[in-house]
């Protein structure tokens, strides 16, 4: 049904790669409005790169939603392009990973018979099982107002970082996503909340959502 993997950004081919930057433009310009480079009706910047990988969610060969990785040791959003903005950021040492441009296409899952899943949820726990699987301790995110209200109604016991006002005066956060054996088991739940899905299965890595022929 869902389908959830990572490809690392030099592995990606033309046609992904395309379709991805289509739809992040498709949601953080033109729906958000984000202040993001868009070229020829894609979005991408300078963190798309060899030390990038993706996380997708992937239905009927189509990208439902994703998420990009990067090592805090290299260059990334929260260290580079947004540290002007805070006060204080000082990313602890350590085999951690800061998360970005997350998102769900709204448009597809309407058009599929998945829009009464929780997917947003279901990528949070994809993002927990890939942290885990590959051995990160944790994953640092920059977030909007809107996004920390959705991750707080997940059940992650995240915590708020840093926070400060972005260009438009509103709200922007960083902040710490656990990896923990807690974090993982709610967001099991919070991602199969009709037990339509074995739940031991939902830990693994990479993580699919096919529901089960037995009573779970």
């Amino acid at each position: 049904m869902i389908n959830f993997l990572d490809i690392n950004y030099q592995k990606l081919s033309e046609q992904r790669s395309s379709e991805l930057f289509i739809l992040r433009k498709e949601t953080f310009k033109d729906r958000l409005d984000w202040a993001v480079n868009c070229i020829d009706g894609m979005e991408f910047d300078e963190y798309d790169n060899e030390h990038t990988t993706y996380v997708f969610g992937i239905h009927n060969d189509n990208v439902l939603c994703s998420v990009r990785f990067i090592e805090t040791r290299y260059p990334n959003m929260i260290s580079h392009t947004f540290s002007p903005w805070f006060d204080k950021v000082e990313l602890p040492q350590g085999n951690y990973i800061e998360s970005s441009r997350f998102f769900v296409d709204k448009d597809r899952a309407r058009s599929t018979d998945l829009y009464q899943y929780p997917i947003s949820n279901m990528l949070f726990l994809a993002m927990v099982n890939y942290a885990r699987h590959y051995g990160y301790e944790g994953i640092y995110t920059l977030v909007s107002h809107a996004m920390l209200r959705i991750l707080k109604r997940s059940g992650w016991q995240i915590s708020v970082v840093e926070q400060t006002l972005s260009e438009k005066k509103e709200k922007i956060y960083i902040v710490f996503l656990p990896v923990d054996d807690q974090s993982r088991d709610t967001l099991i739940e919070k991602a199969n909340p009709d037990k339509l899905f074995i739940d031991k299965e939902l830990a693994e890595w990479p993580l699919n959502f096919q529901p089960s022929q037995q009573p779970v």
